[in-house]
C-alpha cells in the first residue's frame, strides 16, 4: 500500500480494477476543506487517460511491473509467441494483450518489451519506430507535382502508410508505429 504523498511521475497503481500509471500530479491545499491530489492516469493495456482527484493521504495499491525483452517468434492463429530474453521461455499472448494498432507492424525476431506483473506478462510493447520493406506500391511519376507528394504502400507486415513517390516495392522504411507516420528510407 501506498498513500498520495509517495505519488511519482511513471508510479502504477491499481484502480477499480485496471493499472493505471501516473503521467501528472499535483497536490492542492485549498483555503477552505481538506487537502488533495489531482491525477492524471493512463491506462497501462489500453492507454487511455482519466483524470481523478485523491484526497490527501488516500492509500493506493501500488504494483511493481517489470520490463523484459522478448522476441517475436510466431503465430499459430490463436496465439502469437514471444521468447523470453533471458530464460528462453516461449510466452503465448493472445491478440487482445497485444493491441491491434501493434499487429499491424509485427514482424518476426522483432524485439520487443513485455511488461511483466507477478511474472505473468500483461502486455507487449513494440519498439516505437520499425524498418519494414514495402511490399507493394505503384510506381511514382517525375514532375507529377509541384511539391512532394505521396502514395500509400502496403508493407510486409500488412500495414499500408503514405509515402514519398520516389519510395518503390522492395525498399525498405523506417516508420513511426505510434502515428502510422513514414519517416524515412533506410534501404533500397
Amino acid at each position: 500500500m501506498a498513500s498520495t504523498a509517495d505519488f511519482r511521475n511513471g508510479m502504477v497503481i491499481e484502480l477499480d480494477g485496471s493499472l493505471v500509471a501516473i503521467t501528472y500530479f499535483q497536490h492542492v491545499k485549498p483555503g477552505k476543506g481538506g487537502a488533495f491530489v489531482r491525477t492524471k492516469l493512463k491506462n497501462v493495456l489500453t492507454g487511455s487517460v482519466i483524470e481523478k482527484t485523491f484526497r490527501a493521504g488516500e492509500k493506493v495499491d501500488e504494483v511493481r511491473l517489470v520490463r523484459r525483452p522478448v522476441q517475436y517468434s510466431y503465430t499459430d492463429g490463436q496465439f502469437y509467441y514471444f521468447m523470453d530474453q533471458e530464460t528462453y521461455e516461449q510466452i503465448p499472448l493472445p491478440a487482445a494483450t497485444i493491441g491491434d494498432d501493434q499487429l499491424d507492424y509485427l514482424k518476426e525476431n522483432m524485439i520487443c518489451e513485455a511488461l511483466a506483473r507477478d511474472g505473468e506478462p500483461i502486455s507487449v510493447e513494440l519498439p516505437f519506430f520499425v524498418e519494414l520493406a514495402v511490399a507493394e506500391t505503384e510506381p511514382g511519376v517525375r514532375g507529377d507535382t509541384a511539391q512532394g507528394g505521396t502514395k500509400p504502400a502496403k508493407l510486409e507486415t500488412g500495414a499500408v502508410v503514405q509515402v514519398p513517390l520516389f519510395i518503390e516495392t522492395g525498399d525498405v522504411i523506417k516508420v513511426d508505429r505510434r502515428e502510422n507516420k513514414y519517416l524515412e528510407r533506410v534501404s533500397s
